[in-house]
């Protein structure tokens, strides 16, 4: 068996000193740290309430990402009260109260000490259609279908101008069928001033070639506009300017309804 060195009165005297020497130094080291934390918090706290560090006047918040609404209207939307000090602004809360009162998709605002102020920068809801619909007030829609009241731009920007393409019917009709809807009217040559969704079993879009009947919105419909586009390229014998309306619920076999004389002319596919 290994046997165990005796140890002296002298060796335990030194180790108990050795440990009580090093407990000493961790207790400093812990002392020392939170008094550093302690002091850097106080000072934040103090260099932020200083008269430096405060907000006085609406200037000294910066505006990004704007394009319909002003940065003076922004920053009347702002939960501020002045003089506020930077330590006091909740940029969380002031992006979702922004959001809240106008037609914003995104906000955040960032805090900055040198200089102190503000930083603001938004996303705007740009809409690209009207809306009429007997089931809502007259409305404004945005590139992902999301309904906006017009009178939350026209309050807010008195030279608003809505966007010219007309969308006529319930909302609930062609929500789900939007995002693809609009792509496809925004890339297609014809140029599409309205579409008129009350009848869900047939979609009228208004064209610069008249009124068009596409039946129920579906996956045709890309090839359906094609049709159409091949269409402003008819023979000299039809005139586009008689055209009242094109049935193209059958794309290989297009419908005009001319103004006079007064009978539908049917043509195979161009």
């Amino acid at each position: 068996m290994t046997s165990i060195a005796p140890v002296s009165r002298n060796e335990l005297s030194q180790r108990r000193q050795q440990l009580r020497r090093q407990r000493r130094t961790r207790l400093f080291q812990t002392s020392w740290r939170s008094a550093a934390i302690a002091s850097l918090a106080v000072g934040t706290v103090w260099v932020a309430t200083l008269p430096a560090w405060v907000i006085r006047k609406p200037d000294q918040i910066t505006i990004k990402g704007n394009r319909l609404l002003s940065e003076q209207t922004i920053r009347t939307l702002l939960p501020i009260d002045y003089p506020q000090s930077l330590l006091k602004v909740q940029p969380h809360w002031i992006a979702d109260a922004l959001i809240a009162k106008a037609p914003i998709a995104n906000a955040t605002v960032d805090r900055q000490l040198f200089p102190p102020g503000l930083t603001v920068r938004i996303q705007e809801r740009v809409p690209i259609a009207q809306t009429t619909s007997k089931a809502a007030p007259p409305g404004l829609l945005d590139e992902t279908g999301t309904w906006m009241p017009q009178e939350g731009y026209t309050k807010l920007n008195p030279n608003f101008r809505p966007p010219d393409l007309k969308i006529i019917g319930n909302p609930e009709q062609y929500r789900s069928h939007w995002a693809t809807f609009y792509r496809t009217i925004r890339q297609s040559p014809v140029r599409v001033l309205e579409a008129n969704w009350e009848d869900p079993t047939n979609l009228i879009l208004k064209t610069e070639l008249g009124a068009v009947q596409f039946g129920g919105y579906g996956s045709n419909f890309p090839a359906q506009l094609k049709v159409l586009d091949e269409m402003r390229r008819l023979p000299s014998r039809v005139n586009a300017g008689q055209i009242l309306s094109i049935d193209l619920r059958n794309p290989n076999s297009p419908v005009l309804q001319m103004n006079a004389p007064q009978t539908p002319v049917k043509l195979g596919t161009p």
